[in-house]
């Protein structure tokens, strides 16, 4: 299961991240070369490679605790899922990582960089930044730090009916019943929202237009105009 609309080649960029110009970005020397130094102070060794950058991000991501994740650039993917260990330039280095951290769909990005490599193991230092905060006391923290990095799913996109309703799409049942219930959770004046009493009310018509299973109350065609709310102290309650 991966986050919806990533894919790891091409590059899928998130919506809402700003991109960097390509005369601004940096060289990725800083990441550099492993290796020691001659007579004459000249460092030698090999350049951070995609593959070994890649590595050390998922290394970084395993530790914190990801599921689900994507890693996607403009270096075509191996049928293996890997990365192809191509360092040459490309015109757009950037690389977008997608995964799920404590059941919740989050994206970072990064394009400030010349190379592909020089983004992930930017990246991933980024990510091992974070993770300190959880090493020194600071779980909390770390969990509001990431609520920046919450991914989006397309505009386009909404949820199926059943995901909303917690049901299987073959579930027969009261659908207005349980249309009820979910609003007593839903509604604003229950706690919860406008954008999920929305989201509910169009699951309930999509239910209602797939449903030949299912049952309904025949005399309430329009459940919400049902749902009373009272105050938490009180319980929610409705009336058919």
């Amino acid at each position: 299961m991966t986050v919806i609309g990533a894919e790891a080649y091409p590059l899928q960029w998130p919506d809402g991240w700003p991109r960097t110009p390509s005369h601004r970005r940096e060289s990725d020397n800083r990441f550099g070369i492993s290796g020691g130094f001659t007579e004459e102070g000249r460092r030698v060794g090999r350049r951070i490679t995609v593959g070994r950058a890649r590595d050390q991000l998922m290394d970084e991501l395993h530790r914190l605790g990801a599921t689900d994740i994507v890693v996607s650039t403009n270096v075509p993917v191996k049928a293996d899922g890997l990365l192809y260990a191509d360092n040459k330039r490309l015109d757009d280095p950037g690389i977008a990582v997608y995964f799920t951290y404590k059941k919740k769909k989050f994206v970072m990005a990064r394009d400030g960089f010349t190379s592909v490599a020089g983004n992930l193991r930017s990246l991933g230092l980024a990510i091992d930044g974070m993770r300190q905060l959880d090493r020194h006391g600071g779980r909390f923290m770390l969990e509001k730090a990431f609520e920046g990095f919450l991914a989006l799913a397309p505009p386009n996109w909404k949820k199926p009916w059943c995901q909303v309703f917690s049901v299987k799409p073959e579930w027969q049942g009261d659908i207005t019943a349980l249309y009820r219930e979910k609003a007593r959770e839903r509604h604003p004046d229950a706690g919860g929202n406008d954008t999920l009493m929305a989201e509910l009310n169009v699951a309930y018509k999509e239910a209602r237009q797939e449903g030949n299973n299912m049952r309904e109350d025949p005399d309430d065609c329009h459940p919400q105009h049902a749902i009373q709310v009272t105050p938490a102290s009180a319980g929610p309650s409705s009336t058919g």
